[in-house]
């Protein structure tokens, strides 16, 4: 078994665990970095080679996302180009909760997954940390009801007003099948999870109090708990709520390590709001990275004077666009780095 416990598979040993030690709130020396975007969206080299390709064919390598949970439930998922997850059949009425499998089965549906996971943490060797993730239940039940992207959730909000008894139902089988998911990622290698809310915004605290906050702390807490009657070491878990800026608090006490922002959130209020209770990740605005390397620099160095360097891990406020040049992406990366060290030594 290797040292950091995560299983029998003999994985390379970590060299770089610094993203791991600031998720958990220890101090480094510089501040880590990661950008959210499936391959598929950003990297070019990957979409030339996807246009050929059906998505899902190629989802049965490493690019797992979290719309293959619905497709494992039952739910047929297409990808439209330009436009995302599809779902013909979308959940219209009650009855149609009956024809979603049961969520024990998900996890067993989902071993490509785990063994894309698997070949990815061997090839990483150790470099740095494998991430896995997965769509939170509100955020999977606002795709099931609309049929894809919208930009009210007004079927989906519909439904948690005039049926909340469904929506309940439909987010407790959502969690039920997230959770081994999860804990069957971190089986296979994962060394931390994030958790996207990607439709937080669209609630408002109500809703959000009522239909959401609730299985995301549920989820939080059957991870871990599993992952302790397993035998295997806990990983920080990570929050993203994007546009969830009024439930912060509630986030910072919902049983992650990490409470992901998006760019709409001032750094130094969000810190003053948590404390240093949790790790903070965030929240350059993506549409920056448009701007010269330069100015990408001193966007940065604004950004980490605001959070501080500690209980800190740099991000994006959302994930990567499909046209950003590498270059500037490389640049962002750099200025942390450089500006996170120079912050140390004042």
């Amino acid at each position: 078994m290797e040292a950091d416990g995560l299983g029998l598979k003999g994985f390379p040993e970590l060299k770089n665990d610094t993203f791991l030690r600031a998720a958990w709130g220890e101090e480094t020396d510089y501040t880590p970095v990661w950008c959210m975007r499936q391959a598929g969206r950003y990297l070019p080299e990957f979409r030339e080679t996807r246009a050929a390709q059906d998505f899902f064919s190629t989802c049965r390598s490493p690019e797992a996302c979290c719309e293959l949970t619905l497709q494992a439930l039952g739910m047929e998922v297409t990808m439209v180009p330009g436009k995302g997850p599809s779902f013909p059949e979308p959940l219209r009425e009650e009855r149609d909760l009956e024809r979603l499998r049961d969520p024990a089965v998900v996890a067993s549906e989902l071993g490509y997954v785990f063994q894309a996971i698997t070949l990815t943490r061997q090839r990483l060797a150790g470099r740095v940390p494998l991430i896995g993730f997965a769509g939170a239940p509100w955020t999977l039940m606002a795709y099931m009801v609309e049929g894809g992207g919208s930009s009210t959730m007004a079927q989906a909000k519909r439904w948690l007003y005039q049926r909340p008894q469904a929506s309940h139902q439909l987010l407790r089988i959502l969690t039920d099948a997230l959770i081994p998911y999860l804990v069957g990622q971190v089986v296979a290698g994962a060394q931390a999870l994030q958790l996207f809310e990607s439709h937080a915004g669209h609630l408002g605290p109500h809703l959000f109090n009522k239909f959401a906050l609730p299985y995301i702390r549920d989820v939080a807490k059957q991870v871990k708990a599993r992952l302790q009657e397993a035998g295997l070491a806990p990983v920080p878990m990570i929050i993203f709520a994007k546009d969830g800026h009024f439930a912060l608090e509630e986030l910072a006490e919902a049983g992650y390590e990490v409470v992901g922002l998006d760019w709409t959130v001032a750094p130094k209020k969000a810190r003053e709001r948590v404390g240093k209770m949790v790790t903070l990740q965030g929240n350059l605005d993506p549409c920056a990275l448009y701007a010269s390397e330069e100015e990408i620099g001193q966007l940065v160095k604004q950004m980490l004077d605001d959070f501080g360097p500690q209980r800190y891990i740099a991000n994006l406020g959302h994930g990567l666009y499909p046209d950003m040049d590498p270059e500037h992406v490389g640049a962002f990366v750099d200025a942390v780095h450089r500006h996170s060290r120079l912050l140390r030594q004042n």
